[in-house]
């Protein structure tokens, strides 16, 4: 049957959980870039030893906003300060329904005046653009769909040089020391002769920038840094390296876009398309409630309370004032047990018996949006949301929200890894749910990442 919004197909199909749980897409896709160029392993190496290239060209939306209310959209709806955001400047933008609970997240980068990008999985674009469309505001839209929707030539590419040897690369690729520039800020620089933003970043906690300019010479300017890293152990990342990296850094790049009931969000699912992210992407694990909302996250949960200011009006603010003194739920990094993860892939090798989920590496999510839940003495205390392995720190990890309680460092849980219930998702195989310990650490994960990803 064809669809024409998300709201008409959820109420053909019976409504959010339904829909999710039997969307017939996978994990999220990193499209184009090679699934390894060496090997995943020694890529995962490179970002904490010496340097590692990372093209993040294809599998992020571009959305460009520029007009004299640009800026005022982004306030109206972000739970961020936009008091001293400036031109050359970029933040993480996080954007929330009504109640309080997030939709999406990504960066967004101030470029000129009154223009600006907003980079990332395409929830918050959806959000930003619908808003931008229904309520008025003097700015215009311009979108550059990820390779995965878009099959021309994308708008700009992108790369990222993270790594203990990322300054050597960059100051000889650019023939000169590199600018001296702030976290998250940016500056125009020549590479092989062609202009191109570098913004100051550190994906993994290490020395990094993110690096983006014309499509046209993408070519060019990836083919100069390989070139002048050869010398500092340079190793561009593949695909399914790349998607880890946030295992080391403690982003949660998959919260459920909170906009599946409500009155308020009805207009919105209303103006989605039944081919959008939110009407295909799938839900999986082994968390299972009926009810949608109990798979929303605020920002509090997923880590984003410092971003929370109430120096603005924005969509969302009054719930999060009141959820404010009564946080009680807390981001953490799960550490699973080596022993259940060996017995777990050993049921593959028995003749008889119950075969358990199959663990994929480096990155273990089989569903756009992982929920796997997370028990202690039998109860469920909170979701684990994303896993995968890290050669660096040689540990199985997954990014979780779990009760305040339970989340000091040190703290044994298990977690339930597979689904109880029949799936039509394809990435599904008969299988029986394993219950695998845990122990719960720190987010960031990887030591230089907590002591160096943010200025102090």
């Amino acid at each position: 049957m064809s669809y024409q919004s998300l709201e008409e197909k959820l109420q053909e199909v019976g409504g959010a959980v339904k829909l999710l749980r039997n969307s017939q897409i996978g994990p999220y896709a990193f499209p184009v870039v090679r699934p390894e160029f060496s090997n995943w392993r020694d890529e995962q190496r490179a970002w904490k030893e010496t340097c590692a290239l990372l093209d993040q060209s294809h599998h992020m939306t571009d959305l460009y906003v520029e007009g004299p209310e640009a800026l005022k959209l982004f306030s109206d709806l972000g739970i961020n300060t936009f008091k001293n955001f400036k031109v050359n400047q970029a933040k993480q933008f996080v954007a929330c329904n009504h109640s309080g609970y997030v939709i999406g997240d990504a960066i967004l980068f101030y470029l000129s005046e009154n223009k600006f990008n907003l980079v990332g999985r395409p929830p918050a674009h959806n959000w930003v653009q619908y808003n931008l469309e229904t309520r008025g505001f003097k700015a215009t839209p311009e979108r550059d769909e990820r390779s995965a929707v878009n099959q021309g030539r994308r708008k700009s590419f992108r790369y990222q040089i993270q790594g203990p040897n990322a300054l050597r690369v960059m100051e000889k690729v650019l023939g000169k020391p590199a600018p001296d520039i702030r976290f998250f800020n940016m500056e125009v620089v020549s590479i092989a002769g062609r202009n191109t933003h570098a913004l100051r970043h550190g994906m993994v906690g290490q020395p990094g920038w993110e690096l983006f300019g014309p499509w046209e010479y993408s070519e060019q300017v990836r083919d100069a840094i390989v070139d002048a890293g050869q010398e500092y152990g340079i190793r561009q990342v593949g695909s399914r390296a790349y998607p880890t990296t946030c295992l080391e850094s403690g982003w949660i790049p998959s919260p459920l876009p909170a906009i599946y009931v409500g009155e308020e969000m009805k207009g919105y699912r209303q103006w989605l398309s039944a081919k959008s992210y939110e009407a295909m992407a799938s839900l999986g694990g082994s968390f299972y409630s009926d009810d949608i909302t109990n798979y929303y996250l605020t920002p509090y949960d997923l880590g984003y309370g410092p971003f929370v200011k109430f120096d603005h009006e924005f969509v969302g603010r009054q719930a999060l004032e009141k959820m404010l003194n009564y946080q009680d739920r807390k981001k953490v990094t799960l550490v699973w047990n080596g022993e259940d993860i060996a017995r777990a892939f050993g049921s593959l090798f028995q003749r008889s018996g119950d075969i358990t989920k199959y663990i994929d590496l480096p990155l273990a999510n089989y569903s756009t949006l992982p929920y796997d839940k997370v028990l202690k003495n039998g109860n469920t205390v909170g979701v684990s949301t994303y896993t995968g392995y890290t050669y660096n720190e040689r540990a199985m990890l997954s990014l979780a929200v779990v009760d305040s309680q339970y989340s000091e460092v040190g703290t044994e849980v298990s977690l339930v890894w597979g689904e109880g219930r029949e799936s039509l998702k394809p990435t599904v195989e008969r299988h029986v749910q394993t219950e695998i310990r845990a122990t719960v650490a720190s987010v960031p994960y990887a030591e230089v990442a907590r002591v160096a990803y943010r200025p102090h």
